[in-house]
């Protein structure tokens, strides 16, 4: 079964379709969402789980270990494709440590900005690109990988361990030049890419589909503004596992697709 990267803009609304998304496909398997942004701290409670008492950073060491075993191995090789875990590892046998479980739903954080001049990222964009590379999925198992705004983390190669590609693109003119631009760093990925439009409603969604269309990027599903998910965004409680049931049912159609056609 598939592992899918959801990405998007800052405030798209990329956590609030990844629990919804995760929620829905945790009826029919299970489902494991990685948090890969290294800023966000908000997913664990509009998600209803409590993040797991350690991140893979930790279980590596912390970031300056990451940071020392990466600068040996790239001493050692050549190539820049290096490995934190030497192992295949399946969803079920994870280290209790780094997951938490509600039910067939399991959240995992990669890593945290911590401390004020720690440093860049990156690290933590190697550890999410070979966990995901050495991640084995069963039929019946998703994976959902949340990750920071942007595309920086098509530059550190984390889309090279997933599948396909899911934009979340809200009505703003920089989300469809970004949507643009991830859709063409996806190609050269050789990557399913498909978009979601968030926050839509009569008057927003026409336009954004005839943007879109003229860039030649398909869409795969459409969630309106809906007050419930501001305000459990807004007040940082669980969102319902029933919100935007539809949409969501179309959308997981909808992915099915794109990965078949991918």
């Amino acid at each position: 079964m598939p592992k899918l990267i959801v990405s998007g803009r800052g405030g798209s609304g990329k956590s609030t379709l990844v629990t919804l998304l995760a929620r829905r496909l945790g009826e029919q398997g299970k489902v494991l969402v990685v948090d890969a942004d290294e800023s966000n701290l908000g997913l664990g409670a509009i998600f209803g789980i409590e993040p797991p008492g350690k991140t893979l950073m930790d279980y590596l060491g912390g970031k300056t270990a990451v940071k020392e075993k990466l600068v040996a191995m790239l001493k050692g090789k050549e190539s820049e494709q290096v490995a934190l875990f030497t192992e295949k590892m399946a969803l079920d046998s994870l280290p209790p440590e780094l997951v938490g479980w509600d039910g067939p739903v399991a959240l995992m954080q990669v890593g945290k900005i911590e401390h004020s001049m720690e440093g860049c990222a990156c690290p933590m964009g190697a550890v999410a690109r070979d966990f995901l590379n050495h991640l084995a999925v069963e039929e019946g198992q998703w994976v959902l990988v949340d990750t920071e705004a942007g595309v920086e983390h098509f530059g550190r190669g984390v889309l090279e361990g997933v599948d396909a590609v899911l934009m979340v693109v809200d009505p703003s003119h920089d989300a469809v030049i970004l949507a643009e631009k991830a859709a063409r760093l996806a190609r050269e990925a050789k990557k399913g890419f498909g978009v979601v439009l968030n926050k839509v409603d009569e008057k927003t969604e026409p336009v954004l589909k005839e943007m879109l269309a003229a860039k030649g990027i398909a869409i795969k599903g459409f969630l309106p503004y809906s007050p419930a998910v501001a305000r459990a965004n807004l007040l940082g409680v669980p969102l319902d596992a029933g919100a935007l049931r539809e949409e969501v049912d179309r959308l997981v159609s909808g992915i099915g697709g794109m990965l078949k056609r991918n």
